[in-house]
């Protein structure tokens, strides 16, 4: 799997950084796409990268920030024209997202060649797609914002080939009935697969969080993840700033990834006070700390692959 993100800053563009955007690849699971928040000029960034709106089958929307969702209508519009003709979308989001999207087509009077199934969350969400888990839990941001935790499918486990070999069954096409099934026959006698099988495997747990300060449901959501995507609006001085506005310091991200027992995390949303340069220097100067986690703070088009 991978995160790309084609917006990393807070509020406003820079010059350097778009507002926000995160996409998820499914792959190995499927080669679908789920973006999560459409800032403005989503649509754009996308067009220097390689992903396909065509593959993107699932949107899901934190909050009604404008940094958030004011890229969304035009990218659905383009949806059209980019593959996704025919090929059903869903958007999941908070209350009023449906609405958002539709005054907005209907003022512009676009016509989408596709349908939308909208899902709208009035405070928590648990939702199943193809084996993956995605549970939303309202944050603490001063409107309705979520964040939102993803368990992607259990894979088998690996055929074991000397145990196949005993019973008298040679590697060949019989083994995709071993892999795929609960049970197969050969020699006229029905074995259970998974006694030919290791372990089944644990896919990845990835949590992606919509703007917030510090909160209970963070620590439900974030709760040993392979992958942590936080916003930290501020990453230095004082952090009674980020809070008054609703928003996460990067003193508050380290406490939640050691509470949480997170293995890596991925920061975005740092404020447009920041340049790159900035944000490499108190990085650099963060990271040689004794006590820092293991932690990244994004660009735009940055990638990271689990």
């Amino acid at each position: 799997m991978e995160i790309t993100f084609f917006g990393t800053s807070a509020g406003l563009p820079t010059k350097e950084r778009n507002t926000q955007a995160i996409a998820l690849n499914l792959e190995p699971y499927s080669n679908n796409i789920w973006l999560f928040d459409v800032g403005e000029g989503t649509q754009h960034q996308i067009l220097h990268h390689s992903i396909k709106l065509g593959k993107v089958d699932h949107i899901f929307i934190t909050h009604m920030h404008g940094d958030h969702i004011f890229g969304l209508p035009g990218l659905l519009t383009s949806r059209s024209f980019q593959g996704g003709e025919g090929k059903p979308l869903t958007v999941i989001g908070p209350k009023g997202i449906k609405a958002y999207v539709e005054t907005t087509l209907s003022l512009s009077e676009s016509k989408l060649n596709y349908p939308i199934t909208y899902i709208e969350i009035e405070n928590q969400l648990s939702y199943q797609n193809n084996g993956f888990n995605v549970e939303a839990r309202m944050l603490n941001h001063g409107i309705p914002s979520f964040g939102y935790r993803i368990e992607a499918p259990y894979t088998s486990g690996k055929i074991d080939v000397s145990a196949l070999k005993e019973i008298g069954l040679e590697p060949g096409p019989k083994y995709q009935d071993v892999k795929n099934n609960e049970t197969f026959e050969y020699n006229g006698i029905i074995y259970n697969s998974n006694d030919f099988k290791g372990d089944a495997v644990k896919g990845p747990v990835i949590a992606i969080f919509g703007d917030t300060m510090p909160c209970e449901n963070e620590e439900i959501i974030a709760d040993h993840a392979n992958v942590m995507v936080h916003e930290s609006t501020y990453i230095e001085g004082d952090k009674s700033l980020a809070n008054n506005y609703h928003h996460s310091h990067i003193e508050d991200v380290f406490s939640l990834i050691e509470n949480a027992h997170v293995d890596y995390s991925l920061i975005t949303h740092m404020s447009n006070r920041y340049t790159i340069e900035e944000v490499e220097m108190i990085s650099q100067s963060l990271k040689s700390l004794p006590t820092t986690p293991p932690f990244k703070f994004v660009k735009d088009f940055d990638s990271w692959s689990f």
